[in-house]
């Protein structure tokens, strides 16, 4: 297969629907794109109907073009990551794993534009994140949810009204942030740098004032972004998390029990923001972003050196802490559905606490003037009178 061939399938493939986010190239399954969140069929001429094996071995090695590192990765580990350009019309995220034997691809579409705060109507408190000036904030939420297109606006923001060095360890690099008022060094894992965590441990070197880390994958490179955020550093990274309780148990939990009480103290006095999000189907079509939002004060402090308790839980301090621009997701969600972008099944689908969401959901529509159960009326049964 010629490049060039490969590279009009794919552009086929971006142009069949509207919304792309993925293309998905797995044997025995047609060519396929996820649209606004579900898997769409591709028809072109000539057809596949149904992929087989040898032809996505073929694109994954076209793919990964003869790079001996990509190539060693994939056999050591089963899977690998890589950059590609699809000349100036789109850039993918590419994933290529194996699975029973065969090879399946991803390829995530990156947008090229930069996305700002006020484009993805982002919460408030992300403007505070931008004028932090050390710590560690984090972004966390299940794969394809957004995190790095939040991470970018951030970015942006700080591009925008701080002079500081903005040093980035991505796999691969996503957004080409250009150079405006900070002064952007991005650096991509394979290419720039072996792992996260000897990127992260030269980037100390490097006199940043930002630092964004893709992915904290490992104890070690939670460790030194912990160190950085504690001699000055700014520090941006992501987890695959649901929720704001859950990140900080995650983190704990990398460290062994004799070390438990040190990494409390270190992440209560560095963690600024945890910030989980979701994407909900949306009334109409499309996906809406929900949003979790943790800030630190000192009953977050005491439930991170400490633990949760009755009445200390995480969740009972966000919805506490509305007034400091924390929320939780039912809060968040509840907001959504009183402004219409999401429906009532949606909103109790997607909810952590399905009794609040529920009770919630009763007062918006009771002050709509909407009925809020099904029972008409109430009546005597006479039919026991005589009992």
């Amino acid at each position: 297969m010629q490049k060039q061939e490969m590279d009009h399938i794919l552009e086929k493939m971006l142009e069949s629907q509207e919304n792309v986010s993925d293309l998905n190239l797995t044997p025995g399954k047609p060519l396929q794109v996820e649209s606004s969140g579900e898997l769409v069929p591709v028809k072109m001429a000539p057809d596949f109907s149904v992929l087989t094996p040898f032809q996505t071995e073929t694109f994954a090695l076209n793919l990964i073009n003869q790079d001996r590192r990509l190539i060693e990765t994939l056999l050591r580990e089963g899977s690998c990551d890589l950059s590609y350009a699809l000349g100036d019309k789109a850039r993918f995220r590419v994933n290529i794993f194996s699975r029973s034997g065969n090879y399946a691809i991803v390829l995530r579409k990156l947008e090229t534009a930069i996305p700002t705060i006020q484009d993805l109507n982002l919460p408030e408190p992300f403007h505070k994140m931008a004028t932090e000036k050390n710590g560690i904030i984090f972004v966390t939420g299940a794969t394809g949810s957004g995190k790095s297109t939040s991470l970018a606006a951030l970015l942006d923001k700080i591009n925008d009204t701080k002079s500081v060095h903005v040093i980035t360890l991505e796999d691969p690099i996503e957004f080409q942030h250009p150079q405006k008022c900070s002064t952007f060094n991005q650096r991509e894992l394979g290419a720039d740098f072996d792992t996260f965590a000897s990127g992260l441990r030269a980037a100390l070197r490097q006199a940043p004032k930002v630092i964004l880390v893709g992915e904290m994958r490992d104890r070690e490179t939670v460790e030194i972004g912990l160190s950085a955020a504690e001699t000055g550093h700014l520090v941006l990274s992501t987890l695959h998390t649901v929720d704001a309780g859950q990140t900080i148990n995650r983190i704990i939990g990398m460290f062994s029990s004799e070390e438990e009480k040190q990494i409390r103290i270190r992440l209560a006095d560095t963690i600024r923001w945890v910030v989980c999000q979701r994407l909900l189907p949306k009334t109409g079509g499309g996906r809406v972003a929900a949003f979790e939002l943790m800030g630190s004060n000192l009953r977050v402090k005491d439930s991170i050196l400490h633990g949760e308790s009755d009445g200390k839980t995480f969740y009972d301090i966000m919805v506490a802490g509305k007034a400091f621009g924390m929320t939780t997701f039912d809060e968040y969600i509840l907001s959504l559905y009183e402004q219409g972008a999401v429906t009532e099944e949606v909103a109790m689908a997607y909810s952590s606490r399905k009794d609040a969401v529920g009770r919630g959901l009763d007062t918006i529509k009771s002050s709509r003037g909407e009925a809020t159960t099904e029972i008409d009326s109430l009546e005597i049964d006479h039919g026991y009178e005589g009992a």
